[in-house]
């Protein structure tokens, strides 16, 4: 069966296509996966994809002590290592980084399921697109400009530093289109403002902007902002998940939900992030996403605890003709924090932030020891030109007991007081 658009295919369409690859996947692992042969020791590893909840979970924890006692990919690497053609780290925002190693069949699917990403989000073949993430072993570096080009675009491989040759980049050659994280927007207003006076951000031209790597554009006052300032389409379409892949999710131009767009390769799996009991998937469900390659040389994984809890939000046909399920993600299950009883995601108090005029969209929540916490401590900052009033930091802490159901404590930040970054934004800080 050909996957090209399988996207658009009803679920019962593509369903032998998935349980053929699971089998051919199953036998695969138990063949060459010594980490996998340990932790399924004594089990029956189902045939059907079904019946996978009857197998162990694995998680990040877990592949940390596998690379640590076998160098660099650990014993979860099921090819040889000379048909590893590129290796990736993660950020390590979580911990120690992880390295990733890609076949080149490893390599070409990612770059398939990524273009159809892209796609989704109105990337039109021939668009000249810049693209500003990281490209010094992240991978969203050359995995993501690689499902670029496979989606038809011209790429300029610009990365992250040096944001004046960034603008002047855009204007002399035309750029129609950018893939960056959203909170990288913000740094390029103030390098447009501080050096090119004779400039708003909408003059630079851009028409479609494509996100990815952080929230915030589940916030449609933050949406509305970046649309309303630079004058591009903002479409959040780079979703994945390092250690499995890269991108495989993505809104369409009618929907500002994430399509999942790789279930030919990837099967996904929801459950209870407390106690791992299996939920449903269906439209309204919740739960922290697990997912299963169908598909993979290199490091096969099964039953992969990502961490990310997601919404299920819609399980029929889009009005763009994609049959492919679609979810919002809520937030990490290990950034959740619980006040008096209450989950509580920084993704929701981003969503609060966002409809303040006189804030700047930028914030942290600082946790100071283990817990448990009576109030969110929050650090908002103002935007340019807005004094902090002796009612803004109250009615923020309004908001967000209103909307988020949890008690907070609002500190107001002068403009431009929190770092910029082309990377990841960290919104919640641990600290001792």
């Amino acid at each position: 069966m050909n996957t090209d658009g399988i996207e658009f295919m009803p679920p019962g369409e593509s369903a032998a296509l998935r349980a053929g690859r699971w089998r051919a996947q199953r036998d695969y692992v138990l063949a060459r996966s010594p980490f996998f042969a340990r932790l399924w020791e004594g089990r029956r590893v189902p045939e059907r994809l079904e019946d996978l909840p009857a197998l162990p979970f694995c998680d990040k924890a877990m592949l940390r002590e596998s690379q640590a006692a076998h160098p660099p990919f650990g014993d979860y690497l099921a090819a040889p290592p000379e048909s590893v053609v590129r290796l990736h780290r993660t950020s390590g925002t979580t911990g120690q980084a992880m390295n990733i190693a890609q076949t080149r069949a490893d390599a070409e699917q990612t770059a398939e399921v990524g273009a159809r990403s892209f796609r989704a989000a109105g990337l039109a073949p021939g668009t000249l697109a810049v693209h500003c993430l990281n490209y010094q072993m992240w991978m969203g570096g050359v995995s993501d400009h690689l499902a670029l080009e496979a989606a038809g675009a011209t790429v300029v491989p610009f990365g992250v530093g040096d944001s004046q040759l960034l603008v002047r980049t855009i204007l002399d050659l035309g750029v129609a289109a950018i893939h960056c994280t959203p909170s990288y927007p913000a740094a390029l207003e103030r390098t447009v403002a501080e050096h090119f006076p004779d400039l708003a951000p909408r003059d630079l031209g851009l028409k479609l902007a494509l996100f990815g790597g952080e929230a915030g554009l589940d916030n449609p006052g933050f949406r509305a902002r970046l649309e309303e300032v630079w004058g591009f389409a903002a479409r959040n379409a780079n979703y994945g998940v390092s250690d499995v892949f890269s991108n495989f999710a993505s809104q369409c131009e009618a929907n500002t939900d994430l399509h999942y767009l790789g279930a030919d390769v990837l099967h996904a799996e929801l459950i209870e992030p407390e106690s791992g009991d299996p939920v449903p998937w269906q439209e309204g469900a919740s739960g922290e996403l697990v997912l299963t390659h169908l598909a993979r040389e290199a490091q096969p994984l099964v039953r992969f605890r990502t961490g990310d809890v997601i919404a299920v939000t819609g399980t029929g046909p889009c009005a763009c003709g994609r049959h492919a399920p679609r979810f919002r993600v809520l937030g990490r299950s290990d950034d959740m924090v619980v006040v008096r009883g209450i989950n509580v995601f920084p993704t929701a108090v981003g969503g609060v932030i966002a409809g303040f005029d006189a804030l700047s969209g930028e914030f942290r929540i600082r946790l100071r020891g283990s817990g448990p916490y009576d109030r969110l401590p929050v650090e908002a900052e103002l935007a340019d030109g807005a004094e902090a009033t002796g009612t803004l930091a109250a009615r923020v802490e309004d908001a967000i007991k209103s909307r988020v159901r949890a008690s907070a404590s609002v500190t107001l930040l002068p403009p431009a007081a929190l770092p910029r970054t082309g990377g990841k934004t960290q919104r919640l800080i641990r600290e001792d």
